[in-house]
């Protein structure tokens, strides 16, 4: 059981962090010399120096984009909290309902994050300088690890 609850505690890390840094490096579409992230737009030299960053649009999807990004986070902290609450406070035999709804939660915003950025950017997909960057991919790898998670969660009962 404790192998179990340890990897269970692995794999909510991992989704964090996969979060954290999908949410934050400046490397969503990468291409040209130039990067972008959710919140600037970055211009670098060959050597990697950057030399230039701007904020980003203010479009009303990109700014969706954002917030549901920062909900995923909030959604799956929240989540990490919620589970050593309720070890150490849920009765036995019970199961992990609320722990497993807000990380599904945070796994489906990531989701909706990442499919808005993919469709709102169709002039990037007719362009072959540009391609999407690491950040965009981890988004993508979080959110089944989020929802695997949550289903985890669900169905997991506490012992003794």
């Amino acid at each position: 059981m404790l192998l179990l609850l340890l990897g269970i505690i692995v794999l909510h890390v991992a989704v964090l962090v996969l979060l954290f840094v999908s949410t934050i490096v400046s490397q969503w579409i990468v291409g040209n010399g130039h990067a972008t992230d959710l919140w600037q737009n970055c211009s670098t030299s060959s050597s990697g120096n950057v030399h230039h960053c701007f904020s980003s649009s203010p479009n009303e999807w990109l700014q969706s984009v954002q917030a549901t990004m920062i909900l995923s986070i909030i959604f799956s902290v929240l989540s990490l909290f919620l589970f050593f609450c309720q070890l150490f406070t849920l009765t036995k035999g019970g199961r992990f309902y609320i722990t497993g709804i807000f990380q599904i939660l945070a796994g489906l915003c990531v989701m909706s994050a990442a499919a808005i950025y993919t469709v709102r950017h169709p002039e990037w997909h007719l362009n072959s300088d540009y391609s999407y960057g690491f950040a965009y991919i981890l988004a993508w790898v979080a959110f089944p690890l989020a929802l695997l998670s949550g289903v985890v969660y669900v169905i997991l009962r506490k012992r003794e």
